[in-house]
């Protein structure tokens, strides 16, 4: 009398395991990878707002002198930020920006990462 099997053998469970031991061995360091990139990101999305916040800053400005804020430092473009100020971790290191002119700053955030913005000064 013929038995049918079922089911997988030992061996092939075995194996398996170890298959998926493996793949896993190699994935794990892309997700401590990520942690890095997620700070960048972050980094490079708030110099986005702080370049996105100082132009529209001098568009207002330039259009009614009573509205927005003037800017001389790159320190001053956080101030245009909703909320009046850059969220925690994040610095902004100082440079003069004359009346009219642009200057590239740099906004150093969490983990030491750095991106830089365009302020653009106006008084």
């Amino acid at each position: 009398m013929k038995r049918n099997a079922r089911g997988f053998t030992l061996i092939e469970l075995v194996a398996v395991i170890v298959i998926l031991s493996i793949l896993a061995v190699a994935a794990v360091p892309q997700f401590f990878d990520l942690r890095a990139d997620a700070r960048a990101a972050a980094t490079a999305g708030v110099a986005g707002a702080l370049s996105s916040a100082s132009t529209m800053n001098y568009a207002a400005r330039s259009v009614n002198g009573a509205n927005g804020a003037a800017v001389s430092n790159c320190t001053g473009v956080s101030a245009l930020l909703q909320g009046g100020a850059l969220p925690t971790g994040y610095t902004i290191t100082g440079a003069a920006v004359a009346a009219g002119a642009t200057v590239t700053c740099t906004l150093t955030g969490p983990g030491s990462t750095t991106a830089t913005f365009t302020a653009i000064g106006i008084s």
